[in-house]
């Protein structure tokens, strides 16, 4: 009995402790299901959605009226061009080109830690003529109709006309609403909203001539007169792309004052949910 429990006690001695982490019992099924490692494949899951596949951005601005609203939160599609090297320009793998008449989101070039978004109506290769409230690509008119359905249109306030400064005025009524339509390379025409100031702009400098070079992309806001775009800082590198807008997930007309990242429950706009934005 002495040489058994002896034997027995050594070999209990020999048994290998559970591999530790910094303190962490990392081989616990516990620690990974309940535990700190739960909440680190959490993490790791929600960096690799916001890497690979999608990741959330709200309009600020109303360059892109009446597509996209202030305070419209939207997805952005990161896969559809390809995959890149995590933290990096740098494609891993690569899908297919931006193409005309599709809504990217991307690296303002001026200052690459501000994002913009706006409509590709240029790639390379392309003559881009904005003359008179016209666009023309490849010396061809795009052509704008008056639309069947004023739903886009119909969302808009007269205070998504005025300056965030509140230093210039304007309204709802001073505009028109149009469909334009863009040829893309699949030689579909993509249809979508843009606005028109219904009094005629004389001298505008966003007027002119453009060649889209190599690896570079042709950029505008779909409200024409009130876009910061190619037309006035020029070329987007392809390279700046971070994902085409895809669909409006929660949308409002303010966010709370002292937490400007929170839309206002009391002006959520139900009806926006799940909009489709990719055209």
């Amino acid at each position: 009995m002495n040489i058994f429990n002896r034997n027995k006690n050594t070999d209990s001695e020999k048994q290998p402790q559970q591999p530790k982490y910094n303190g962490f019992n990392v081989s616990n099924k516990l620690f990974w299901t309940e535990g700190y490692g739960s909440m680190a494949l959490a993490v790791l899951a929600a960096l690799t959605i916001r890497w690979l596949l999608l990741e959330a951005y709200v309009i600020p601005s109303g360059s892109m009226l009446p597509t996209l609203l202030i305070n419209d939160h939207i997805f952005v599609n990161k896969i559809t061009y390809g995959v890149r090297v995590p933290f990096s320009e740098n494609w891993l793998v690569k899908f297919r080109e931006p193409d005309r008449g599709e809504i990217v989101v991307f690296k303002y070039p001026v200052d690459p830690s501000t994002f913009f978004i706006k409509r590709i109506v240029g790639v390379p290769g392309d003559k881009i003529k904005f003359d008179n409230g016209s666009l023309y690509v490849n010396d061809i008119l795009q052509e704008k109709v008056v639309p069947q359905s004023n739903w886009n249109f119909d969302w808009l306030r007269d205070e998504d006309f005025n300056t965030r400064e509140g230093l210039y005025k304007d309204s709802k009524s001073n505009y028109s609403h149009f469909t334009e339509k863009l040829l893309n390379a699949k030689k579909e025409m993509v249809e979508h909203s843009i606005l028109m100031p219904k009094s005629q702009i004389v001298g505008f400098p966003g007027d002119g001539e453009w060649v889209v070079p190599e690896d570079h992309l042709f950029v505008m806001g779909d409200n024409r007169y009130n876009s910061h775009d190619s037309r006035f800082w020029g070329f987007m590198p392809k390279k700046n792309i971070l994902g085409r807008a895809s669909f409006v997930w929660l949308s409002c007309e303010e966010m709370i004052p002292f937490v400007p990242v929170i839309c206002n429950p009391l002006t959520i706009r139900f009806g926006r949910f799940f909009h489709n934005v990719s055209q």
